[in-house]
């Protein structure tokens, strides 16, 4: 009886506490500041729209009013960093839906060609090859969390330990899983995998928890006006990758969608790159 004596308070101490912090998470922990905030995320420069990673992509992505690019990167044998290229037309989205390109642009550019074109625009880089060439450990550069920090953050959510803990990442972006099975034909384990991970990630209450810390939640490849709703209307997340920067572009302007809420864009000669570390 002495030790329920002691454990019972002490566990609804723990539980208030962690409550509280939950949704003041600013009482423990300063906001993280980021030099930008995006819904509109263009994949690839809107793979479904133009060549895939090619400079005609990036700037129709930007005309559609895109806020971030999104490139893959990986290491020549030369030691140079260059976006890979999709040569494989059309491209397939999900069964009988397919897409043909727009632009026959084949030129493959340097990331630093990327950075110099755009020195104003926020480029999440998606690093396809495990070298430390590739990885700038400059901590100005926010990180975004990897596979391994996602299930660390699930056990932290879920433990209740989340809004005790420091979170050095400034960025989560997720795959919504149900897009998965809706789009490919993937196999039962796969499909139950991908219910777990929607169950236990898919949160609007730890999506909002990290947005009052200053994390920003981006959902990827969202590519339906039901999905971008669901994003933002329910989950509440701060944006959306999508292979349509046009449809997402059309689906903003007429939904109400952050009322009141403009999105800043970088300032100056700013280079912000996202890291996404494996």
């Amino acid at each position: 009886m002495l030790g329920w004596a002691i454990a019972l308070p002490v566990i609804g101490t723990y539980v208030v506490t962690s409550i509280v912090l939950l949704n003041f998470p600013w009482l423990v922990h300063k906001k993280k500041q980021s030099k930008f905030r995006c819904r509109h995320i263009s994949h690839r420069g809107g793979a479904a729209e133009n060549l895939e990673n090619t400079m005609t992509a990036y700037h129709h992505a930007l005309k559609m009013g895109t806020e971030m690019l999104e490139l893959d990167v990986r290491l020549t044998a030369d030691k140079q960093d260059l976006p890979p290229l999709s040569r494989t037309l059309p491209v397939q989205f999900q069964p009988g839906v397919s897409c043909v390109m727009k632009n026959n642009d084949c030129h493959i550019p340097l990331l630093d060609s990327v950075f110099e074109a755009f020195p104003n625009v926020p480029i999440n880089v998606d690093i396809k090859t495990n070298s430390d060439l590739l990885i700038d450990k400059d901590p100005e550069i926010p990180i975004m969390f990897s596979m391994k920090r996602c299930a660390t953050l699930v056990f932290l959510f879920y433990s209740g330990l989340l809004p005790f803990i420091p979170i050095k990442e400034s960025f989560l972006e997720i795959m919504l899983p149900l897009t998965m099975i809706r789009r490919f034909e993937v196999p039962r384990t796969m499909k139950i995998l991908c219910h777990i991970v929607d169950w236990f990630l898919i949160s609007p209450i730890l999506f909002k928890h990290l947005d009052k810390r200053g994390i920003q939640t981006y959902l990827w490849v969202l590519n339906e006006d039901s999905e971008y709703d669901f994003a933002f209307n329910k989950l509440k997340v701060a944006g959306v990758m999508t292979d349509y920067p046009t449809r997402l572009r059309d689906y903003l302007c007429t939904s109400n969608t952050n009322p009141g809420q403009p999105v800043p864009a970088a300032s100056g000669s700013e280079r912000s790159e996202l890291i996404k570390k494996d």
